[in-house]
């Protein structure tokens, strides 16, 4: 099937699968005029990878998370290691937002909004730290 179908098929748009053919991640053959010609794999491989990128996995991540999965002989171990580490990162960015809104939540508390020109947010950002 051509890239159009292929892109329908996957749910990701053609960009994206060319992006991730130049980067290796799959390698449709090619028809005798050059034009792409994806296998059903090759949409397995893409569906995959297109959920993977939803959860927010790295390229990188994903790379080894689709040779884990091609890999039959492979320890489930190192795929939860992977995902046990993007959790983690996932975690500390919820984290660093709370702190974020947190924040953000007292310099507005205390910015009066009026027609003075005081403002705890800008103080605040102007302040050296």
């Amino acid at each position: 099937m051509n890239i159009g179908d292929a892109a329908a098929q996957a749910g990701l748009p053609a960009k994206t699968i060319r992006y991730y053919e130049d980067i290796g991640l799959v390698k449709p053959r090619r028809d005798a005029n050059g034009y792409r010609a994806f296998a059903q794999s090759d949409i397995h491989k893409l569906t995959f990878l297109a959920r993977a990128r939803a959860l927010g996995f790295s390229i990188g991540d994903c790379r080894d998370l689709l040779a884990l999965w091609e890999d039959s002989s492979r320890a489930s171990s190192d795929v939860r290691q992977i995902a046990q580490e993007h959790l983690a990162r996932i975690e500390t960015k919820i984290a660093d937002l709370a702190d974020m809104r947190d924040t953000l939540k007292t310099l507005v508390r205390d910015c009066s909004g009026d027609d003075r020109p005081d403002c705890p947010i800008l103080k605040r950002l102007g302040d050296p730290t």
